[in-house]
């Protein structure tokens, strides 16, 4: 049976499908077996016949499997026949069924779908109708309401009320022609919109006349009375206008009143008479802004209280332009900057200068300014009176701190309502695009910067044309000391005051145009003419230099160089606790507050904070990297030039006459001989190094500070370390067991004394130490720790070779 006998056949036709596919294929592959006709043996034909033995019953096999499947097949096929027949009397019946009752009930329900359509829209169109309707006749009534309202009543109130409710009513009715055929009347014969555009015009004049004589004649309650109607008509823009100008006549008002005080007397002479004027400018718009602007917002609507505050600020712009401009020439400012720009800082300069040898070879030192000499000191401000600076620096930081105020007042009232309430404040527009802020910029932060910059680098200038050294101070421990430690120059202190001071008074300003000009001139002044000034000290007026060869620096210069190292020090000290406190990060501070939080209150705007936060970071960064680096070469130097000068021969004398070679008993007897204890005589070493250490180093202790002190010792231990290792490698070959062990005696000594104090000192002297351990140890003990290849159990400073060498440090002969 083939599958073309049955186009309908199901999966039993496939299976035959299959099963044929796989006879043939099996058939087909018979050729590759060895054929018959290749046998050469008998035995070859014998394997052939097997062989297609074999494949003829799996053959046979496979039909017979084929020939008991077909009759499943025709049985499943018959099936599918009768199914077929009974699925298409079931089509018909549908069908039937279809055509004669649904098709009745579709088109029923269609035409009641349409119908119920055509009743919704006659409903929708009634409503809208009655809509119209609606609103034609409260048209109407708000139309007689004005005009009934404007004749002999005049209640402006209730016409502004009716004009209102007719707003309300939306354009296209209004115009419309069934409102124009509806609403004239005889007593109102004109269309309805010309009727309320006539009436918001003369209502609107009205308003205005009555608000102005109202205002004039100071009655508040009137002003507020008619204020209130302008939104009503419509005419919002004009009232809002109308009141701006009648605050701005009182801002206008006060601002003349309080400039007419100061006129003819001592007033303006006041240092601080033009800050108190434009502060109390701000103040008198603030209250403004502040007790006003309720009234706006519930009238006018959320936001309209900024057209009322650009109005403000176009009165404050000539206000507060009038009063910068008297203060500026009363104060004469530009002739005040012209002074400052052109002061020559002779002093400055001319210590900068290479020093000048006099006829007898000795430098110029402290030489004043040009023209010194006796009218030195009357000519130090040279025509700039740095009080007067002082005042005026601090009348600007007043005026720039009040102008920041009212800048942060106005942003928050300008602050769009989608604002979230924790977003940091930016400059308003109408701030940013003001006459004022320009003003503010050119007639008092330029000048600010230019006079800060100038104050500054004339104190420093003046601080060290005043500057006294500390007297008293002798590296005789015999004689006391006057004063108290720390001992720095005079300068320091008095730089120290003024940078702090300066630093305020930029911060109070609450400007970052200021903060970014000052702050960065002061780091730049500190580093090149206070470090600068320090640093020409420490080279030609006090470097610690012996008059002659192979000598010790006098004593005036060692003192003198050790208390510059100590003003840098302080001076680094001083200024890291100025910067932490204006930041909040001082130890000093009480628990709870927080300069960062002040910071972020003086600058609100962005990111202004942390810009003056990094300013001031930069600023203690810098002198520290500058001030650090000039006290690194002076430790050195006097290191080489005094420490390690008078070291030499504190060495000497310690080791003088001291032989490792000796045994105990050749000790004993020279002891003997002496009259001397043994004992005394064991530690002759010792007390010969700390009577000579004590001598070098206790005298510069007294003296330095102590962070000073600590650094030049480490210093100092390091060079000894050093010296020490040298001498016990010179030992090698030269000693016995007894005289290694006196050498580890004397040498623990000699790191004592040197770490007395300062336990940390010792891990310096790790590899003397190290040296003599080797060199002591018993054979037991040098096996324990491992020997000479041992890695591990110890922590070695030492390499092998170099502990293999310390092993045989003493003379194993003797």
């Amino acid at each position: 049976m083939s599958a073309n006998a049955h186009p309908n056949g199901d999966s039993s036709a496939q299976s035959t499908h299959k099963h044929l596919d796989k006879l043939n294929n099996s058939i087909g592959s018979s050729s590759a077996a060895p054929s018959i006709h290749d046998a050469s043996s008998v035995s070859d034909l014998r394997a052939a016949l097997a062989q297609l033995h074999t494949r003829e019953a799996s053959i046979i096999d496979r039909l017979d499997s084929l020939v008991s499947s077909q009759a499943d097949l025709s049985r499943e096929l018959g099936r599918l026949d009768l199914l077929r027949a009974n699925l298409g009397s079931q089509v018909i019946a549908t069908r039937s069924i279809s055509n004669g009752m649904l098709s009745t009930a579709a088109e029923t329900a269609g035409r009641l779908s349409n119908r119920v359509k055509e009743l919704d829209l006659e409903k929708d169109r009634v409503q809208q109708t009655l809509k119209v309707v609606e609103q034609v006749a409260e048209l109407k009534a708000c139309v007689h309401g004005v005009v009934g309202s404007m004749g002999a009543p005049q209640d402006w109130e209730a016409a502004a009320g009716y004009i209102s409710r007719a707003s309300k009513v939306p354009e296209t009715i209004i115009r419309g022609g069934f409102a124009a055929a509806i609403v004239p009347s005889v007593e109102v014969p004109d269309a309805p919109w010309v009727t309320l555009e006539n009436s918001k015009e003369s209502l609107c004049g009205l308003f205005l006349r009555e608000f102005e004589k109202a205002a004039k004649d100071g009655d508040g309650a009137k002003v507020t009375r008619f204020f209130k109607l302008f939104p009503l008509i419509g005419r919002g823009d004009v009232g809002l206008d109308v009141y701006g100008r009648y605050v701005c006549q009182g801002v206008a008002g006060t601002a003349r009143s309080v400039l007419k005080e100061g006129t003819g007397g001592t007033g303006r002479q006041d240092g601080f008479f033009y800050a108190n004027a434009l502060t109390k400018l701000f103040e008198h718009i603030a209250q403004i802004v502040e007790g006003h602007g309720g009234l706006v917002e519930r009238h006018y609507g959320e936001g309209k209280m900024v057209k009322v505050i650009e109005r403000l600020q176009m009165e404050a712009d000539v206000q507060g332009g009038i009063i910068l401009d008297s203060w500026s020439d009363e104060r004469t400012i530009d002739r005040r900057l012209t002074d400052v720009k052109s002061y020559p800082f002779s002093f400055l300069v001319q210590s900068f200068l290479p020093p000048q040898k006099t006829l007898g070879g000795t430098p110029r030192m402290n030489s004043p300014a040009l023209g010194g000499g006796t009218n030195a000191r009357n000519s130090e401000d040279e025509g700039v009176d740095m009080k007067e600076v002082d005042a005026l620096l601090s009348e600007i930081s007043v005026m720039l701190g009040r102008w920041s105020l009212y800048s942060r007042f106005l942003a928050g009232k300008c602050k769009s309502l989608d604002t979230p309430e924790d977003a940091t404040l930016s400059i308003p527009e109408v701030l940013t695009k003001s006459n004022l802020q320009r003003k503010v910029s050119a007639k008092l932060v330029a000048p600010y910067n230019e006079m800060a910059t100038f104050f500054f680098r004339r104190s420093i200038e003046k601080a060290f044309q005043m500057d006294e050294s500390p007297s008293g101070l002798s590296l005789n421990l015999n004689k006391p000391i006057d004063g108290n430690s720390p001992y720095i120059i005079s300068a320091v202190d008095v730089v120290m005051y003024i940078v702090s001071a300066v630093i305020q008074k930029s911060l109070s300003t609450s400007q970052r145009d200021v903060v970014a000009s000052v702050i960065p001139t002061v780091g730049r002044v500190l580093g090149s003419e206070f470090i600068g000034m320090i640093q020409r000290k420490m080279t030609f007026e006090s470097y610690p230099k012996a008059a002659i060869q192979g000598g010790f620096p006098p004593e005036d210069k060692i003192i003198a160089f050790i208390v510059l190292i100590n003003s840098l020090d302080v001076a680094n000290e001083y200024l890291a606790r100025v910067i932490d406190s204006r930041l909040g990060t001082s130890p000093d501070q009480p628990n709870g507050t927080s300069h960062t939080n002040s910071l972020a209150s003086s600058f609100p705007f962005e990111n202004d904070a942390s810009f003056v936060a990094t300013a001031l970071r930069n600023l203690n960064s810098t002198f520290h990297v500058k001030a650090a680096e000039l006290i690194s070469d002076g430790l050195q130097v006097l290191f080489s030039n005094v420490v390690r000068q008078r070291l030499r021969p504190i060495l000497s004398e310690t080791f003088r006459d001291a032989d490792y070679r000796r045994t105990e008993e050749e000790l004993a007897e020279i002891a003997q001989q002496n009259d001397e204890d043994e004992e005394e005589m064991l530690d002759r070493v010792q007390r010969r190094f700390e009577a000579g250490w004590e001598s070098l180093m206790k005298p510069i202790a007294r003296l330095m500070t102590p962070k000073m002190f600590t650094t030049l010792m480490d210093t100092t231990a390091v060079h000894l370390s050093r010296v020490l290792e040298k001498r016990v490698w010179s030992y090698s070959g030269k000693t016995n067991a007894y005289g290694a062990i006196r050498l580890e005696r004397d040498f623990s000594g000699i790191v004592s004394t040197v770490s007395r104090g300062n336990y940390g000192v010792r891990e310096v002297f790790a590899r003397v130490t190290q040296i003599l351990m080797i060199a002591n140890m018993e054979e037991d003990e040098w096996e324990e720790v491992g020997g000479e290849d041992a890695e591990d159990g110890m922590e070695w400073v030492l390499s092998e070779e170099e502990r293999r060498k310390a092993r045989n440090l003493v003379n194993s002969k003797e």
